[in-house]
């Protein structure tokens, strides 16, 4: 017999409760947790289901003939690159990000060039009156553009729409957190909604063959709001990163069916929109006419792109009794505590009495272990006052023994140097590369004796 439930669902991470609470057990967040309307459930029965009354699902070899996917490009490269491509027919991408960070300028100056090109582009927003949308895509050129634009959130609506006509190539949902799905009670932007909103429009991708874009809000922990499924449903998450402060923005793929991961976009914001950066190492390297002690540039690599940013380092010695500090920004601090370590275990050098900052140049967020024996020869460069050539860069890991390790695609990294005139590379043994003059290290104790300097 069919028995009435209520559910008691945390907002924050989509977690179940038999009962209200004042903080999740499972995120630790505080008045997140909200009732559910109730609905109708009916027991599950083993001997039921063992029992048959369901379809007979088709099974298949891996060895079938599979057509590989058609992708569509949406007009902006870099957008294209984050994607693996374009986009392919019959997907679902989500792309979330700050506030104000241009989501829905580059969803927008994206939806205007494919529809210049010919394709039907439908643009449903939830959060602005269309004549926003309007305002925003004359500021962008955009005006004559023929995009199909509504103003709803109304999944059923939306979907009664589309339906009527032939499938775009391309529909933009902004934000999924607006979408309400009249099957079930709740306001929208809860952990239910969304997953609901989601799943409908998701499958409409995959009957009709059009391409849906969803819009999502991030949490201030930068993680897109709403459950934490949503992101295991579509076949594509993307995250637009930067700081408002700064001009660049950052499109970066942490998941991708149809295509490589950690693949990024890099856009820079001015007053007509987002412009493409066919070259992102000059938003991340300062005039480097003369040397600067405490500066090296390290070639990191986003997805299958080198890009070249300057590590900075600064270590100020203290009077003795003071505690010293230790800042961060763009790098892992943990990290940098261990370097500090082997700095002191290894090769005998002393930050105990000093406080060391260290700061990735134009804002980017390096998460390449690559970067250790950059980082070293920053701090060793800022403790001695011996500057690095100008025309250097470093890259290297280093582990807890001191050892400077081999690095994966050093050859793309020294590419991309020797193109922008970098000739010397300090770098792991048995380093190989055409064009730039390589300083090989088998340990950090190596790294020392090349600067000149003597341990305590």
């Amino acid at each position: 017999m069919a028995r009435a439930a209520v559910r008691y669902v945390c907002q924050g991470c989509g977690s179940v409760a038999p009962r209200w609470a004042g903080q999740c057990g499972d995120c630790g967040q505080w008045n997140t947790i909200q009732q559910e309307a109730a609905s109708t459930v009916t027991p599950f029965s083993a001997k039921q289901s063992l029992a048959g009354g369901g379809a007979r699902v088709a099974m298949a070899g891996l060895d079938d003939d599979v057509a590989i996917p058609a992708r569509t490009s949406t007009g902006i490269a870099e957008l294209d690159r984050a994607l693996g491509g374009g986009l392919v027919a019959a997907s679902a991408v989500l792309i979330g990000g700050d506030p104000g960070i241009g989501k829905s300028t580059l969803l927008l100056q994206a939806a205007g060039r494919m529809a210049l090109a010919g394709q039907r582009i439908a643009y449903v927003t939830g959060e602005e009156a269309s004549d926003q949308v309007r305002l925003r895509a004359r500021r962008l050129g955009l005006a004559k553009a023929p995009v199909q634009l509504a103003a709803a959130t109304s999944v059923r609506d939306i979907l009664t729409t589309l339906s009527s006509g032939p499938p775009p190539a391309l529909v933009i949902i902004d934000s999924i957190q607006t979408m309400h799905s009249d099957t079930l009670e709740g306001a929208p932007g809860t952990v239910s909604q969304v997953r609901a909103a989601a799943q409908e429009l998701i499958r409409y991708a995959k009957t009709s063959g059009a391409a849906v874009v969803l819009v999502g809000h991030v949490t201030k922990d930068g993680q897109i709001a709403g459950p934490r499924v949503l992101e295991h449903m579509v076949d594509t998450v993307l995250y637009f990163e930067g700081e408002r402060s700064h001009q660049y923005r950052i499109l970066r793929a942490v998941k991708n069916r149809f295509g490589g991961t950690d693949e990024i976009g890099v856009f820079a914001m001015g007053q007509d929109g987002l412009t493409e950066v066919a070259n992102p190492s000059s938003l991340f390297l300062t005039d480097r006419d003369a040397p600067v002690v405490g500066t090296v540039v390290f070639p990191a690599l986003e997805g299958t792109r080198p890009v070249l940013c300057e590590i900075q380092a600064l270590v100020v010695r203290l009077a003795s009794g003071a505690t010293p500090r230790r800042a961060v920004v763009g790098w892992d601090s943990g990290r940098l505590a261990m370097i500090l370590a082997v700095l002191e275990a290894r090769c005998g050098l002393s930050f105990s009495a000093c406080e060391v900052y260290l700061n990735v140049a134009g804002g980017l967020r390096v998460q390449d272990p690559a970067a250790d024996l950059a980082v070293a020869v920053a701090l060793i460069s800022a403790l001695t006052d011996r500057v690095v050539a100008a025309d250097t860069i470093a890259f290297g890991e280093i582990a807890l023994s001191g050892e400077v390790r081999a690095v994966g695609h050093a050859g793309l990294r020294l590419k991309e140097a020797a193109k922008l005139g970098f000739g010397h590379a300090l770098a792991p043994a048995n380093t190989n590369g055409g064009g730039v003059r390589i300083q090989g290290f088998r340990t950090l104790n190596g790294l020392v004796d090349f600067m000149g300097v003597a341990g305590d």
